[in-house]
Protein backbone atom coordinates (compact mmCIF):
# COMPACT_ATOMS: atom_id res chain seq x y z
CA UNK A 1 0.00 0.00 0.00
CA UNK A 2 2.83 2.75 1.01
CA UNK A 3 4.75 1.86 -2.66
CA UNK A 4 1.30 2.46 -4.26
CA UNK A 5 1.02 5.88 -2.60
CA UNK A 6 4.64 6.65 -3.12
CA UNK A 7 4.10 5.75 -7.04
CA UNK A 8 0.84 8.19 -7.01
CA UNK A 9 2.48 11.02 -5.53
CA UNK A 10 5.42 10.93 -8.09
CA UNK A 11 3.27 10.38 -10.76
CA UNK A 12 1.34 13.10 -9.84
CA UNK A 13 4.76 15.24 -9.03
CA UNK A 14 5.85 14.36 -12.65
CA UNK A 15 1.97 15.76 -14.33
CA UNK A 16 2.60 19.08 -12.12
CA UNK A 17 6.26 19.73 -13.42
CA UNK A 18 4.86 19.05 -17.36
CA UNK A 19 2.00 21.08 -16.88
CA UNK A 20 4.10 23.43 -15.15
CA UNK A 21 6.86 23.59 -18.07
CA UNK A 22 3.97 23.37 -20.84
CA UNK A 23 2.26 26.26 -19.22
CA UNK A 24 5.84 28.50 -19.44
CA UNK A 25 6.66 27.91 -22.98
CA UNK A 26 3.03 29.11 -23.95
CA UNK A 27 3.65 32.49 -21.91
CA UNK A 28 6.35 32.97 -23.96
CA UNK A 29 3.88 33.14 -27.25
CA UNK A 30 2.07 35.88 -28.95
CA UNK A 31 -1.25 36.24 -27.37
CA UNK A 32 -3.35 35.45 -30.15
CA UNK A 33 -1.12 32.13 -29.99
CA UNK A 34 -1.55 32.03 -25.91
CA UNK A 35 -5.52 32.15 -26.20
CA UNK A 36 -5.60 29.17 -28.73
CA UNK A 37 -3.07 26.69 -26.93
CA UNK A 38 -4.94 27.51 -22.83
CA UNK A 39 -8.05 26.58 -25.25
CA UNK A 40 -6.86 23.58 -27.46
CA UNK A 41 -4.66 21.84 -24.38
CA UNK A 42 -6.47 23.36 -21.03
CA UNK A 43 -9.88 23.83 -21.82
CA UNK A 44 -10.05 27.27 -20.34
CA UNK A 45 -12.44 29.90 -21.76
CA UNK A 46 -11.40 33.26 -22.98
CA UNK A 47 -13.38 35.64 -24.50
CA UNK A 48 -12.64 38.00 -27.17
CA UNK A 49 -9.92 40.68 -27.26
CA UNK A 50 -7.97 39.46 -24.19
CA UNK A 51 -4.36 40.32 -24.23
CA UNK A 52 -1.98 38.07 -21.99
CA UNK A 53 1.54 39.14 -21.10
CA UNK A 54 4.68 37.20 -20.23
CA UNK A 55 2.84 35.36 -17.22
CA UNK A 56 1.95 31.90 -16.13
CA UNK A 57 -1.88 30.66 -15.64
CA UNK A 58 -2.59 27.02 -13.51
CA UNK A 59 -5.92 26.49 -12.98
CA UNK A 60 -7.20 23.72 -13.27
CA UNK A 61 -10.62 25.25 -14.42
CA UNK A 62 -10.53 28.74 -15.88
CA UNK A 63 -12.72 31.50 -17.79
CA UNK A 64 -11.53 34.64 -18.43
CA UNK A 65 -14.45 37.13 -20.30
CA UNK A 66 -13.69 39.49 -23.12
CA UNK A 67 -11.40 42.52 -23.15
CA UNK A 68 -9.15 41.05 -20.53
CA UNK A 69 -5.85 42.50 -20.13
CA UNK A 70 -3.03 40.68 -17.96
CA UNK A 71 -0.15 41.90 -18.03
CA UNK A 72 3.81 40.82 -17.66
CA UNK A 73 5.12 38.52 -15.25
CA UNK A 74 2.29 37.50 -13.04
CA UNK A 75 2.50 33.52 -11.42
CA UNK A 76 -1.36 32.02 -11.51
CA UNK A 77 -0.52 28.61 -10.10
CA UNK A 78 -2.73 25.82 -8.30
CA UNK A 79 -5.90 27.95 -8.58
CA UNK A 80 -8.78 25.16 -8.72
CA UNK A 81 -11.27 27.88 -10.58
CA UNK A 82 -10.05 31.42 -11.80
CA UNK A 83 -12.69 33.40 -13.11
CA UNK A 84 -11.93 36.81 -14.44
CA UNK A 85 -15.26 38.66 -15.52
CA UNK A 86 -14.98 41.47 -18.60
CA UNK A 87 -12.83 44.51 -18.45
CA UNK A 88 -10.68 43.16 -15.53
CA UNK A 89 -7.19 44.49 -16.00
CA UNK A 90 -4.17 42.89 -14.32
CA UNK A 91 -0.82 44.50 -14.01
CA UNK A 92 2.70 43.04 -13.38
CA UNK A 93 4.62 40.63 -10.59
CA UNK A 94 1.35 40.00 -8.90
CA UNK A 95 1.19 36.36 -7.32
CA UNK A 96 -2.21 34.76 -6.83
CA UNK A 97 -1.63 31.05 -5.80
CA UNK A 98 -3.69 28.33 -4.38
CA UNK A 99 -7.44 28.27 -2.75
CA UNK A 100 -10.92 26.74 -4.37
CA UNK A 101 -11.63 29.75 -6.19
CA UNK A 102 -10.54 33.04 -7.21
CA UNK A 103 -13.17 35.36 -8.37
CA UNK A 104 -12.72 38.64 -9.74
CA UNK A 105 -15.38 40.75 -10.97
CA UNK A 106 -16.39 42.69 -14.29
CA UNK A 107 -14.05 46.27 -14.50
CA UNK A 108 -11.87 45.18 -11.37
CA UNK A 109 -8.27 45.58 -11.33
CA UNK A 110 -4.88 44.34 -9.74
CA UNK A 111 -2.22 46.37 -10.37
CA UNK A 112 1.05 44.99 -9.37
CA UNK A 113 3.47 43.19 -7.12
CA UNK A 114 0.57 41.96 -4.80
CA UNK A 115 0.74 38.67 -3.04
CA UNK A 116 -2.52 36.79 -2.96
CA UNK A 117 -1.84 32.93 -1.65
CA UNK A 118 -4.08 30.34 0.14
CA UNK A 119 -2.19 27.73 2.10
CA UNK A 120 -2.65 24.32 0.55
CA UNK A 121 -3.70 22.04 3.13
CA UNK A 122 -3.77 24.31 6.14
CA UNK A 123 -3.71 22.45 9.72
CA UNK A 124 -6.63 24.01 10.57
CA UNK A 125 -9.04 22.78 13.43
CA UNK A 126 -12.08 24.40 11.80
CA UNK A 127 -13.53 23.70 8.24
CA UNK A 128 -11.59 26.30 5.86
CA UNK A 129 -13.28 28.10 2.48
CA UNK A 130 -10.58 29.12 0.77
CA UNK A 131 -11.92 31.98 -1.90
CA UNK A 132 -11.03 35.24 -3.15
CA UNK A 133 -13.46 37.56 -4.44
CA UNK A 134 -12.95 40.62 -5.39
CA UNK A 135 -16.39 42.30 -6.29
CA UNK A 136 -16.66 44.63 -9.44
CA UNK A 137 -14.90 47.81 -9.77
CA UNK A 138 -12.61 47.12 -7.13
CA UNK A 139 -8.94 47.82 -6.73
CA UNK A 140 -6.05 45.97 -5.29
CA UNK A 141 -3.03 48.67 -5.77
CA UNK A 142 0.39 47.87 -5.32
CA UNK A 143 2.38 45.30 -2.59
CA UNK A 144 -0.16 44.02 -0.52
CA UNK A 145 -0.25 40.66 1.01
CA UNK A 146 -3.81 38.89 0.88
CA UNK A 147 -3.95 35.33 2.59
CA UNK A 148 -7.14 33.93 1.50
CA UNK A 149 -6.78 30.43 3.49
CA UNK A 150 -10.48 30.76 4.64
CA UNK A 151 -12.67 33.45 2.33
CA UNK A 152 -11.66 36.71 1.41
CA UNK A 153 -14.83 39.01 0.11
CA UNK A 154 -14.13 42.78 -1.29
CA UNK A 155 -17.02 44.41 -2.02
CA UNK A 156 -17.89 46.39 -5.28
CA UNK A 157 -15.88 49.71 -5.93
CA UNK A 158 -13.70 49.33 -3.03
CA UNK A 159 -10.07 50.67 -3.12
CA UNK A 160 -7.06 48.61 -1.09
CA UNK A 161 -5.07 51.57 -1.68
CA UNK A 162 -1.53 52.72 -0.97
CA UNK A 163 0.95 50.20 -0.25
CA UNK A 164 2.06 47.35 2.10
CA UNK A 165 -1.16 46.54 3.81
CA UNK A 166 -1.66 42.58 5.02
CA UNK A 167 -5.34 40.80 5.31
CA UNK A 168 -4.74 37.58 7.13
CA UNK A 169 -7.46 34.96 7.60
CA UNK A 170 -5.47 32.13 9.84
CA UNK A 171 -3.47 31.68 12.94
CA UNK A 172 -1.45 28.62 13.96
CA UNK A 173 -4.42 26.13 13.98
CA UNK A 174 -7.63 28.48 13.08
CA UNK A 175 -9.45 30.72 10.56
CA UNK A 176 -11.94 33.20 10.28
CA UNK A 177 -13.24 34.86 7.06
CA UNK A 178 -12.58 38.38 6.27
CA UNK A 179 -14.99 40.59 4.85
CA UNK A 180 -14.82 44.27 3.37
CA UNK A 181 -17.76 46.09 2.05
CA UNK A 182 -18.49 48.40 -1.18
CA UNK A 183 -17.70 51.88 -2.16
CA UNK A 184 -14.87 51.79 0.87
CA UNK A 185 -11.15 53.13 0.90
CA UNK A 186 -8.53 51.33 2.65
CA UNK A 187 -4.86 53.40 3.36
CA UNK A 188 -1.24 52.16 3.54
CA UNK A 189 -0.35 49.40 6.22
CA UNK A 190 -3.49 48.14 7.17
CA UNK A 191 -3.43 44.97 9.25
CA UNK A 192 -6.73 42.47 9.51
CA UNK A 193 -6.76 40.00 11.65
CA UNK A 194 -9.06 36.25 11.17
CA UNK A 195 -12.36 37.39 11.21
CA UNK A 196 -11.97 40.94 10.59
CA UNK A 197 -14.99 42.95 9.21
CA UNK A 198 -14.76 46.49 7.49
CA UNK A 199 -18.14 48.25 6.44
CA UNK A 200 -19.31 49.19 3.12
CA UNK A 201 -18.85 53.23 2.68
CA UNK A 202 -15.80 53.82 5.18
CA UNK A 203 -12.31 55.34 4.87
CA UNK A 204 -10.08 53.62 6.90
CA UNK A 205 -7.02 55.52 8.03
CA UNK A 206 -3.02 54.76 7.47
CA UNK A 207 -1.68 52.43 9.57
CA UNK A 208 -5.07 50.82 11.08
CA UNK A 209 -5.53 47.56 12.53
CA UNK A 210 -9.02 45.45 12.35
CA UNK A 211 -8.69 43.11 14.95
CA UNK A 212 -13.12 42.51 14.99
CA UNK A 213 -16.26 42.75 13.02
CA UNK A 214 -17.02 46.43 12.80
CA UNK A 215 -20.46 47.62 11.54
CA UNK A 216 -21.23 51.16 11.46
CA UNK A 217 -21.29 52.78 7.70
CA UNK A 218 -19.79 55.96 6.45
CA UNK A 219 -17.29 56.50 9.24
CA UNK A 220 -13.80 57.17 9.15
CA UNK A 221 -11.99 53.85 10.66
CA UNK A 222 -8.73 54.37 12.63
CA UNK A 223 -6.36 53.66 15.36
CA UNK A 224 -4.92 50.30 17.11
CA UNK A 225 -7.18 48.24 17.87
CA UNK A 226 -8.96 50.37 15.11
CA UNK A 227 -12.59 52.01 15.53
CA UNK A 228 -14.95 54.33 14.13
CA UNK A 229 -13.79 57.87 14.72
CA UNK A 230 -16.44 59.66 13.20
CA UNK A 231 -18.65 59.84 10.54
CA UNK A 232 -17.91 61.10 7.25
CA UNK A 233 -18.75 64.49 5.97
CA UNK A 234 -19.94 65.74 2.53
CA UNK A 235 -16.69 65.54 0.74
CA UNK A 236 -15.76 62.83 2.06
CA UNK A 237 -18.38 60.48 0.61
CA UNK A 238 -18.23 62.25 -2.32
CA UNK A 239 -14.96 60.84 -3.00
CA UNK A 240 -15.58 57.14 -2.00
CA UNK A 241 -18.80 57.41 -3.97
CA UNK A 242 -16.10 58.50 -7.51
CA UNK A 243 -16.10 55.87 -9.86
CA UNK A 244 -12.80 53.76 -9.30
CA UNK A 245 -11.93 53.86 -13.42
CA UNK A 246 -13.10 56.42 -15.98
CA UNK A 247 -14.43 53.13 -18.05
CA UNK A 248 -16.68 51.86 -15.48
CA UNK A 249 -20.13 51.44 -16.54
CA UNK A 250 -22.85 53.51 -14.33
CA UNK A 251 -24.56 50.23 -13.07
CA UNK A 252 -21.71 48.80 -11.59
Amino acid sequence: MARVATERVRSSSRVSRARLVSLAFIALLPSFLKRFCYRLFFGYRIGKRVSIGLSILDAAECEIADDVSIGHLNLVIGVKRLSMGDHVRIGHLNILRGGDEIQIGRYAEIIRMNEINSIPEPDAVNPVNPRFLLGAGSIVTTGHKIDFTDRVEIGRRTILGGRNSSLWTHNRQRTLPIEIGSFTYIGSEIRVAPGGAIPSRCIVGIGAVITKKLKEENYLIGGVPAKPIKPLDAEDIFLIEQKTRPDLPDNI
